[in-house]
């Protein structure tokens, strides 16, 4: 079938770069997207390598079935959302909605589950619906990230790793049942033992998990540096200036929600994490939806996040292909 291929509205993307999403559309009127990925994939995958994502466009894609479609030609099974960060719903066996967050909020960039021990290689994104205004799903190369960091940040950060501390609280994020898809205890204890995750039970109702992960890892594919993790995403000062007020005026540091800290526990600066979340600025790149695109995205050469938006903006989204964090890189 053929294609053409061009760049999205790409911000400011530096005419030497690669464009970030690759984009890969029907020349004619909506074709099945079944049939083009099947004799695409090796291409898609390359491109994947070359450019951290590919955005189909102008594809009948089938709706939620040729989405999963879509995911097992290019990736195999979808994967079952598990150690929850974020509220999403089920459309269809593990097909998900993206995050359920209020529309005015933003999501700042992150790779998907890099606090676990197992993460997804590959994630794949349906627009179902586009938003009214704004609402893209803005991506960011985290190996320019990796090069853009000040070396001696880069450095501490590679050889300590880095930290999640997690606070199960009723009435605030996600519970710890919904997070571990179960409400017994035993089981929620044998999977954090099993994926590296100290566990700590806060009076009858809470729970306080700890985490640490490496900062910096080798692409499995194509061997460069990237920076894979959570450590900016989750430090309390990323939230809303009033938000993170008003949780440092609620909570203690060992109660915050969410916050990270070097892997030894000691607390990462707040102007550290302020000059990590500039490198993630400096390199991001947005695209606006449109109806049935489908956007694919290799997790570890590219961060993702959410603009706010008006309007039903409705994007379905799966991940495939585990990984273990066999390419850690430590100083």
């Amino acid at each position: 079938m053929d294609t053409t291929t061009t760049a999205p509205n790409a911000g400011t993307n530096a005419p030497q770069e690669p464009a970030l999403p690759y984009v890969m559309s029907a020349e004619a009127a909506p074709a099945p997207v079944t049939s083009f990925v099947s004799g695409a994939r090796r291409e898609i995958r390359q491109r994947l390598h070359e450019h951290g994502a590919v955005l189909l466009r102008g594809f009948d894609i089938g709706g939620v079935d040729g989405f999963e479609g879509v995911v097992r030609t290019v990736a195999g099974a979808p994967l079952a959302y598990a150690e929850r960060s974020s509220p999403r719903s089920t459309i269809k066996g593990q097909v998900y909605t993206s995050t359920d967050y209020p529309p005015s909020e933003e999501i700042f960039l992150h790779n998907e589950n890099s606090y676990q021990a197992t993460w997804p290689m590959m994630l794949f994104f349906h627009c179902m619906q586009p938003p009214a205004t704004l609402g893209a799903t803005p991506l960011a190369d985290v190996r320019q990230v990796y090069r853009s960091i000040d070396p001696a940040v880069r450095e501490a950060c590679a050889a300590r790793g880095w930290m999640v501390v997690r606070n199960f609280t009723p009435g605030f994020g996600v519970p710890w049942q919904q997070a571990f898809n179960t409400d017994d205890r035993t089981a929620v204890e044998t999977y954090c033992a099993r994926n590296g995750v100290e566990v700590e039970w806060i009076g009858r109702q809470g729970l306080r998990t700890r985490a640490r992960r490496e900062a910096v890892h080798r692409h499995p594919v194509t061997n460069e540096l990237v920076w894979f993790n959570h450590l900016a995403f989750w430090h309390v000062t990323t939230l809303a200036a009033e938000v993170c007020a008003g949780l440092r005026q609620m909570f203690d540091e060992s109660n915050l929600p969410t916050n990270t800290y070097y892997g030894d526990g000691q607390p990462v600066p707040d102007d550290v994490v302020a000059h990590l979340r500039d490198c993630y600025r400096m390199a991001q790149r947005r695209f606006d939806w449109q109806l049935d695109d489908v956007l694919i995205v290799d997790n570890m050469l590219a961060a993702h996040g959410r603009e706010p938006f008006t309007g039903a903006r409705r994007i379905a989204v799966a991940m495939a292909e585990p990984w273990s964090g066999g390419s850690a890189v430590t100083a």
